[in-house]
């Protein structure tokens, strides 16, 4: 465990030359402040890892700070930048970071290409200065959802209209759209599920990064419910479960089975219990072995019973 973190704190400072504070790295890493030393101890044994300004940075080489781009480089760069200023409704200060960084380094071959990317980079600043608070939460969710993708970690999403999600970040990047400003999203799985969705990252109130890990398949195929499919089923095979949650994200294995409104509650003990209408089918039962510890049948228990006796049977197979 102290390996990956020592490799996520490489990955957060690499995307970070600026550097960032202890406090910001622990948050980011979701460990304690206090052991942010000893990470960083650790790092600066195969890396050149320095404090400037109670900023943790990391050294760059002389080889690594000049890029070497050709002038036919550098105005496709600018273009690009100018492109993406006008198609993205939410600015970051880090683009602008960059295009000063770029813009230095062609300082003596293409000053007028410079001049231009330095303009583009202050025009960044002042919009993200006209509605700071807004620029400021868009991009902290932003930059959680970068570290989730690059570290390949779970990260938990409150949503403005809806309640909250964990997700697996396979992409982020812009939806295509038949507009002037198009937004700026996060596509993956929601956790325990194969549902692949995409988020308007405009529409996300906080970002958290939680310890599980995924991967990306190489075989990539999203599903989908069928939009056919009725919201409704009333049927006498309807089963009237009550669960016990130990996680509510849980409750996403259930998305592509029939079944009706879910009711919440918050037990004496603390943990979240469920009660909702689901079909009486074998895929009911898959998606609660699924679950696996995250999810308790509490009743009915005929059913509680009929699960135990799968389980059961399973087991025999083994032994």
């Amino acid at each position: 465990m102290k390996g990956e973190r020592v490799a996520q704190l490489e990955l957060l400072l690499r995307s970070h030359p600026e550097g960032l504070r202890r406090a910001e790295i622990a948050r980011r890493l979701g460990v304690h402040r206090s052991t942010i030393s000893r990470y960083v101890e650790d790092l600066s044994e195969h890396i050149d890892v320095y404090e400037e300004n109670n900023l943790i940075k990391i050294r760059q080489k002389e080889e690594d700070e000049n890029i070497a781009l050709s002038i036919y480089e550098s105005l496709a760069f600018n273009l690009s930048a100018e492109v993406l200023i006008n198609n993205s409704e939410i600015q970051s200060p880090h683009l602008a970071s960059g295009l000063r960084k770029i813009a230095m380094n062609m300082r003596s071959y293409a000053p007028k290409i410079s001049d231009n990317m330095l303009l583009v980079a202050e025009k960044i600043d002042q919009e993200v200065q006209k509605n700071r608070s807004a620029n400021s939460q868009y991009n902290t969710i932003l930059e959680v959802l970068i570290d989730a993708w690059v570290t390949g970690r779970i990260v938990r999403i409150s949503l403005a209209d809806s309640d909250e999600i964990e997700l697996a970040p396979y992409f982020i990047g812009f939806r295509e759209e038949n507009r002037n400003r198009q937004p700026i999203t996060v596509t993956g799985r929601l956790r325990h599920t194969k549902e692949i969705i995409t988020i308007d990252i405009t529409k996300i109130v906080s970002a958290t990064l939680l310890d599980e890990t995924y991967t990306i398949p190489d075989n990539l195929k999203p599903f989908k419910m069928d939009s056919s499919r009725e919201e409704k089923y009333d049927a006498i095979d309807m089963v009237p479960l009550k669960l016990e949650l130990q996680e509510k994200s849980a409750l996403n294995a259930f998305r592509d089975i029939v079944h009706g409104d879910i009711s919440i509650a918050k037990g004496e003990n603390g943990r979240l219990t469920c009660t909702f209408e689901a079909e009486n089918s074998i895929e009911l039962m898959m998606k609660i072995f699924q679950c696996g510890s995250s999810v308790r049948i509490l009743g009915p228990e005929s059913y509680r019973e009929k699960y135990l006796s799968y389980l059961n049977d399973i087991l025999s197979v083994y032994n």
